[in-house]
């Protein structure tokens, strides 16, 4: 299962990244909404862990943006 991972505290990114790797989780690591949005744009994704308060553009903008382009992997925010 591959797992983007959307949050811009690092302290926190590499805790929960390494916690899933442990678990065999395949996991990418984006800090701002524009990252995450070009990170779906290149790879296929199976979940999404979405911190709501990230740089521009906001958690709820990125959510939206990938519902209205048809992206419907679930989105844990």
């Amino acid at each position: 299962m591959r797992v983007l991972l959307v949050e811009d505290d690092t302290r926190i990114a590499h805790f929960v990244a390494k916690g899933l790797r442990e678990q065999s989780y395949a996991v990418d690591v984006s800090a701002t909404g524009e990252e995450a949005m070009y990170q779906v744009a290149i790879n296929t994704y199976d979940l999404v862990i979405l911190d709501v308060m990230i740089p521009a553009p906001d958690g709820f903008e990125v959510c939206r943006e990938l519902r209205c382009t048809g992206h419907r992997m679930p989105i844990l925010m």
